[in-house]
């Protein structure tokens, strides 16, 4: 078996606590599986990317922004139907305006 070259490892175990100090705390076995699971979910790679998107529906504003920017030829991007949407109001439709008890007599 081979040896464990103490400054190989104190110079490994000072890199982990730079770059997670803020998320270890001051119990070693805690800290230890934390690591074991991080390193557990960095080797995980799913079968399918969830970001794959073939289909994107996107609003009127949003297509516009696109096509001031020249990007209109992107696959699978494409407008939503328009839905009569609510009325939206500034304001309530109280004598004062809806901001705070209205006008004083």
């Amino acid at each position: 078996m081979g040896r464990v070259r103490t400054k190989t490892v104190k110079k490994s175990s000072r890199q982990v606590i730079e770059r997670y100090y803020s998320r270890m705390t001051l119990d070693f076995h805690t800290n230890k599986k934390m690591e074991e699971e991080r390193e557990r979910r960095m080797d995980f790679v799913p079968d399918e990317s969830a970001i794959k998107v073939d289909h994107i529906e996107v609003d009127k504003d949003t297509v516009d922004m696109l096509a001031s920017l020249g990007m209109t030829d992107i696959p699978g991007v494409e407008q939503q139907a328009d839905a009569p949407a609510a009325p939206t109001y500034p304001y309530s439709s109280r004598p004062g305006g809806g901001y705070g008890a209205g006008r004083r007599n």
